[in-house]
């Protein structure tokens, strides 16, 4: 294991730790309201220290950036750590088993390395630029569907922009009707490794951030998958717009939802 996935997740499973032990008594987490449908818990914040302090611990000149506690800028400018530290959080504070730790490491700009780590299921997602994903050791692969025929995509309802939710809808009944089925579960991060575990065919979602996605980007793609936005170009980070699966299964969802999408989503 290269030594910087190995801080990372050294870093993911602390994390989990903070937040098992937060879910032996919900009652005592502490949930407020950060925007529109957008909670964020102690838990979150006191996990994102945790990873915070074990990635600086190895490497103090890195750069941070976290959903909950902003960035550091380190001196050095190639290394930055992109994190959430409880993806999924309305799911844990209702006590839904389903959440994760994210950890991706960015060098000058590329993901290198990804963690994403589930602590209910003690299930440990990594990949390695150029070295293939694995869970627990195993080497992933995305799933081989060529077409929408027989699949089952993940998606995520666009809670925190819900003026997008007449496209939403639309993307959602253009894809249905080809499918077998679409689940919404309610962390990206385990919807993107899901992907590259072949668990589900596909992912699609609007509106999401750089650190729902980073270290999903790479089990996907070093899982044998792809990932565009809505117009089926790279755009994805800055929109926050993403499709990702097997590379024809990804032409096959931009075929269908790009009719139907508004001419801001497909920016």
């Amino acid at each position: 294991m290269h030594p910087m996935l190995n801080i990372a997740v050294r870093a993911a499973r602390n994390a989990g730790k903070v937040i098992l032990r937060a879910c032996e008594d919900l009652s005592k987490v502490e949930a407020s309201q950060k925007g529109s449908n957008d909670f964020v818990t102690n838990v979150d914040k006191d996990a994102e220290a945790v990873i915070r302090e074990t990635i600086l611990k190895a490497y103090p000149n890195h750069s941070i950036v976290g959903e909950e506690l902003g960035q550091i800028e380190g001196t050095d400018a190639d290394y930055l750590w992109v994190i959430d530290p409880l993806d999924g959080t309305t799911n844990f504070i209702k006590g839904i088993p389903h959440f994760a730790v994210s950890i991706a490491l960015k060098v000058k700009g590329r993901v290198e390395q990804a963690v994403v780590y589930d602590p209910v299921r003690s299930e440990l997602f990594t990949a390695s630029r150029g070295q293939g994903a694995q869970l627990n050791s195993k080497r992933l692969r995305v799933s081989n569907a060529n077409d929408l025929s027989g699949t089952v995509l993940a998606t995520g309802f666009p809670f925190k922009n819900k003026h997008h939710m007449d496209a939403y809808l639309d993307a959602f009944k253009a894809l249905f009707v080809h499918t077998a089925d679409i689940r919404r579960a309610g962390s990206a991060a385990l919807d993107m490794a899901y992907v590259a575990a072949g668990r589900v065919d596909g992912f699609y979602e609007i509106g999401l951030k750089p650190w729902d996605t980073a270290a999903g980007e790479l089990l996907v793609k070093e899982a044998g998958g792809m990932i565009t936005d809505f117009a089926g170009g790279a755009n994805y980070n800055r929109s926050g717009n993403i499709i990702c699966g097997a590379p024809k299964l990804c032409q096959a969802i931009v075929k269908e939802i790009r009719p139907v999408l508004t001419e801001s989503l497909l920016k």
